[in-house]
């Protein structure tokens, strides 16, 4: 009996482990809100490249727009029908600077966001956590949301998403927020 106890103590803790090692996802209205309450004690930010931001559209509810990958215009992916991404070798430290900005340390919220949660908003807010900050959520579906599945508008990204929420935002970028390198 105490072995099982035992077994069943240390994969519990293992598996506490690995989840407080991955990022947790948020609900757009979940991040708005906590933006309302207590904007001043945490850092939420908008890991897209700004291009992307210019044609996709911007909330300036973010504190920051520091980009978790960045496009390579001089290399383009003709088989996928993009630019290629690499990584931004600045942006833990550019959020850490973000944070001073704001007087807050490593320990304060930081919420990302990306166009669809998945390839930048989850990754991003992950990275973080490997780099030593410790309290990372990222926005599921983030700023555009997820393509519908059926009818006239399959493939469009209407469902879901800071944007299809009703969350305040707009075509124009705020100069002082977006990355500007």
């Amino acid at each position: 009996m105490r072995f099982v106890l035992a077994m069943l103590l240390v994969t519990f803790g293992l598996s506490f482990h690995a989840s407080a090692e991955e990022a947790l996802s948020l609900t757009p209205q979940e991040t708005y809100d906590l933006v309302q309450k207590q904007g001043d004690q945490m850092l939420f930010v908008d890991v897209r490249d700004p291009v992307e931001i210019m044609f996709i559209g911007f909330t300036d509810t973010v504190d920051t727009n520091i980009p978790f990958m960045l496009a390579e215009r001089n290399k383009f992916l003709a088989d996928k029908g993009r630019f290629a991404m690499t990584p931004n070798p600045d942006f833990a430290a550019s959020i850490e600077q973000a944070l001073k900005d704001k007087g807050l340390n490593k320990d304060a919220l930081i919420v990302t966001m990306c166009r669809s949660g998945s390839s930048r908003g989850k990754p991003s807010a992950d990275f973080l956590l490997e780099h030593g900050f410790t309290n990372v959520k990222y926005i599921d579906h983030g700023f555009q949301g997820s393509g519908s599945k059926e009818g006239k508008k399959a493939g469009m990204r209407i469902v879901n998403g800071w944007q299809n929420d009703g969350l305040p935002w707009s075509m124009k970028l705020n100069p002082e927020k977006i990355y500007q390198p």
